[in-house]
């Protein structure tokens, strides 16, 4: 990937500065932070930058985060103005300390953004909650226009690199959203020591739940505390995911070594 650089690249962290706020592609130490802040699109990341969950893949740090800000959905959806975006997306750290797990927070960011963006469309890349479904229906009452959870890696790897969620959670999570009427997308990693097919059977277990929205990127170890990667899969692999997900029934697969879950994400909308 090509070095960080470039007006609107400037300008994009700039704005995340003067605004206080937290982005995925810094906190989550995403290798397209580059070619995605240079065409002046960002993930924001809600509700702090500290999780209280350690899951053994993820760059975000981990501990006791601060109280909620509910300054932060003004901030956010000045921020997404200034940048003019059409398209945004939100994600956020794991709030297990708060009981609805931050869904309020999240339904009024979501809500402030629309009201201040007239014809944003929004993706909201939602933690599990749990499973509950009181915070879920606050995510849907806000009424963004793709919903999307990562199951993350297959099902015999989750309880390894995942610290609290469970893969049958996941899959509920996803199939609540998309019995709802949501546009749901889910995604995972490779290069974990998976088997080429528990990468299908997680692909239609997905698919069974209404998602129609898949992306595949490969594992890179955010530092030496985290677990390590089993293996780099090659582009020709990719490929062939992504031919397989279209052929069972998927809309959209993104699948390639650098696809993260917002990679290309103002696509995923139509």
């Amino acid at each position: 990937m090509k070095m960080p650089k470039g007006e609107s690249y400037s300008r994009v962290k700039n704005i995340v500065g003067r605004n206080h706020l937290h982005t995925i592609c810094s906190s989550g130490n995403c290798p397209n932070i580059g070619d995605c802040w240079s065409k002046g699109t960002a993930t924001f990341m809600i509700l702090g930058d500290i999780c209280t969950r350690s899951c053994k893949f993820c760059g975000v740090k981990t501990g006791s985060p601060m109280a909620p800000d509910y300054t932060e959905p003004d901030r956010v959806a000045e921020s997404v103005k200034l940048m003019q975006l059409k398209h945004c997306v939100l994600t956020s750290v794991d709030r297990d300390d708060m009981d609805d797990g931050g869904a309020e927070i999240w339904a009024l960011t979501i809500k402030r953004i629309k009201l201040l963006n007239n014809g944003i469309t929004i993706e909201a890349l939602i933690p599990d909650f749990r499973g509950n479904k009181g915070s879920l229906q606050k995510i849907l009452n806000a009424a963004p226009e793709i919903i999307s959870h990562n199951l993350e890696t297959v099902e015999r790897l989750t309880p390894v690199i995942r610290s609290v969620a469970k893969y049958s959670t996941s899959l509920e999570v996803l199939k609540y959203m998309a019995d709802s009427g949501a546009r749901v997308k889910t995604g995972i990693m490779v290069g974990l020591g998976e088997k080429e097919e528990e990468i299908y059977q997680t692909m239609k277990s997905a698919l069974q739940t209404g998602c129609k929205i898949f992306t595949i990127g490969q594992y890179l170890q955010p530092t030496l505390k985290h677990i390590p990667v089993a293996a780099y899969i090659p582009p020709e692999e990719f490929e062939k995911f992504k031919a397989v997900g279209l052929n069972m029934g998927f809309k959209i697969v993104e699948s390639a070594p650098l696809v993260r879950s917002s990679y290309h994400a103002e696509n995923h909308t139509q």
